[in-house]
């Protein structure tokens, strides 16, 4: 399965982080491919919204993660959001306990998840983000899970 948005601004990333969290449920893992600065972090910012978390949440790169309570479905979830970017070695995943984090009652979002690949859940949905500055961004959605599809048609159906 392979999709793609446009998204003219940093508001419509949000805007579709926001649609993205209100079709995900516990269990699902969004890995987020995207240069420095690419929206990464404002769309997870509209997944969280979407969650009804109420704190606000920032940019995990030097804490490795941050958790947050949320509700998906009308069930209580734990929002787990990674940054990998600083990590240099494989086995500095399983340290931090990335893979302790896929449980049912979860929701990662994994920002630089490529260090982590081989760990990764076979239906983990990835995001890239391609832009920077003031341009607007194309936004890739691709899973080896054709459930994906269903559960993102009524999230993409026009530009953001």
């Amino acid at each position: 399965m392979d999709l793609e948005v446009q998204s003219l601004s940093a508001d419509c990333t949000h805007a579709l982080g926001y649609n993205l969290g209100k079709a995900l449920r516990g269990g699902d893992v969004v890995c987020l491919f995207g240069d420095l600065g690419a929206g990464k972090t404002a769309l997870a910012k509209g997944v969280g919204k979407a969650l009804a978390v109420q704190e606000p949440m920032t940019s995990p790169t030097f804490t490795f993660q941050i958790e947050y309570s949320g509700i998906a479905r009308d069930n209580p979830v734990r929002l787990i959001h990674m940054d990998l970017y600083r990590l240099r070695y494989p086995e500095e995943v399983e340290i931090i306990g990335v893979e302790d984090a896929f449980q049912e009652d979860t929701i990662c979002l994994i920002e630089w998840p490529g260090i982590a690949e081989d760990i990764l859940p076979d239906d983990s949905l990835e995001i890239r983000i391609e832009g920077s500055g003031e341009e607007p961004r194309r936004i890739g959605f691709s899973s080896h899970s054709e459930a994906w599809v269903e559960r993102l048609k009524d999230i993409i159906p026009f530009e953001y």
